[in-house]
């Protein structure tokens, strides 16, 4: 019996050795390869005779970008190349700002199932706002690559779970660090709203941790719904008067030093309104509590989801409030619902004037459609124009980066995407891609495996 066993444990490890070195052997070919996020070449770049899409501002039918030192320096028909700058060639091809998904979990989930280890997304606890995504994002997330040679740029990266999820950061999808691909280390607290029945939606696209339970009957779940805002207002109340003792011992050290709270302290500037708050929300009734909550407490408030914000929206012009609508893709909720009711979501918001962004939603892998979400966006009802601000130049406004990206302008961020067609239809390819002003490889896993397999017969 003991020799049959030591036999079982011989080959067993022998089986694991064999599978350890296979991973090993499979790390070394890829090191070279898209896991480990090239991070491109610097220098002065002058893309010329191609179309210019400014989104801000009139298209340029044949014109010049110039970029150097990480900006757009120049853009125009009769700009001059620098010297020494490399030409691109734009014939026959259109420049973009590059696009920005404003509701996602880039890089903090690489397998959602059976890899815990890669899934760095969610805090345990009710009150995790001193937990910053910043921290951990993976910046050699096979997804970086896949999104970012789509003409995807820029994210905004957020946990979830529990009542208050964290911090957001805002990041470029390029770079060795997190600390080089930030932009906004610290974006947005996420707010897990209490809701009357659970429901999904948000970044990752299931929401921040389903707060409203099983469902209730309605008197109830409202009830359980009105005690958990109660219970949310006095965490506000909480990090209000630390902020003040802070501020007072700033002043006066002779006044006792105020009892360190990371998660009340981390609140303070959300909830003095100097810096936004998101709530993933849906459902009409949910989407007028916040705005209600964001009214009562004087903050920044941003919807994500939004399926019904169409419904409220002039409250939410009211209360300046804006969207990200994150539900291109999902099917209608009620079975008589029509079957675009998603799809035309963003034309309704954009006629009742209600700022709107589109984002995926997505926890990484999906990130790469967010053109596709836009273009469907843009076939219901939503003008062509409005489809491509949605992905550039609104989701910058909204997330307050707007004077850095979204456009084709001078001085801002070089985020800059060149395309053989339009970039919101699928048929389009993607020619050249540049984050921050370095032009980068547009190799990713998807690439590897395509130039892998495609000779095999």
């Amino acid at each position: 019996m003991r020799s049959v066993s030591n036999c079982n444990m011989a080959h067993r490890l022998s089986v694991l050795a064999a599978i350890f070195l296979g991973l090993i052997t499979s790390v070394s070919a890829q090191s070279d390869g898209a896991t480990q996020n090239k991070t491109g070449r610097g220098g002065t770049f002058a893309i010329v005779n191609a179309k210019i899409v400014t989104v801000s501002g009139a298209v340029i039918d044949n014109g010049t970008v110039v970029i150097q030192n990480g900006k757009i320096t120049a853009v125009g028909a009769g700009v001059s190349v620098p010297s020494g700058a490399e030409r691109v060639d734009g014939k026959g091809l259109s420049v973009y700002p590059g696009m920005i998904d404003s509701a996602t979990g880039l890089g903090l989930a690489e397998i959602g199932q059976g890899a815990n280890a890669t899934v760095d997304i969610a805090e345990t606890g009710n009150n995790n706002a001193n937990a910053k995504a910043y921290l951990g994002v993976n910046p050699h997330s096979s997804h970086v690559n896949v999104t970012r040679v789509n003409g995807i740029t820029t994210v905004m990266s957020a946990p979830t779970g529990g009542l208050i999820a964290g911090q957001g950061t805002i990041i470029n999808l390029n770079g060795s660090t997190q600390a080089e691909m930030a932009i906004v280390p610290a974006a947005a607290l996420v707010i897990n709203f209490p809701r009357v029945a659970a429901g999904g939606g948000g970044f990752g696209g299931g929401g921040f941790g389903g707060f409203g339970g099983p469902q209730l009957d309605f008197n109830e779940a409202v009830r359980r719904r009105d005690t958990q805002i109660e219970e949310l207002k006095k965490i506000f109340a909480s990090a209000v008067s630390l902020g003040r003792s802070i501020d007072a011992y700033a002043k006066d050290k002779t006044l006792p030093a105020p009892a360190t709270n990371l998660a009340l302290e981390a609140m303070i500037p959300y909830v003095r309104g100097e810096k936004p708050i998101v709530f993933p929300v849906e459902r009409e009734r949910d989407i007028k509590a916040v705005i209600k909550f964001v009214t009562d407490m004087k903050l920044k408030g941003i919807i994500v989801g939004g399926q019904e914000a169409w419904k409220a929206a002039d409250d939410l012009k009211k209360a300046n409030i804006s969207v990200i609508f994150t539900n291109i893709y999902n099917l209608p909720v009620r079975d008589d619902d029509p079957y675009d009711y998603f799809f035309a979501g963003p034309s309704k918001l954009q006629a009742a004037g209600v700022k709107f962004a589109i984002s995926t939603g997505d926890a990484g892998a999906e990130n790469r459609d967010l053109p596709y979400h836009a273009g469907l966006a843009g076939a219901y009802g939503l003008p062509k124009d409005e489809a491509l601000k949605a992905v550039t130049l609104y989701p910058a406004q909204i997330l307050g980066v707007g004077d850095q990206l979204g456009s084709i302008e001078v001085g801002k961020m070089a985020n800059v995407v060149v395309t053989d067609g339009d970039m919101l239809d699928p048929r389009t390819n993607v020619k050249y891609v540049f984050i921050g002003g370095r032009m980068i490889p547009l190799t990713s896993r998807h690439t590897e495996l395509f130039d892998s397999f495609k000779d095999r017969k």
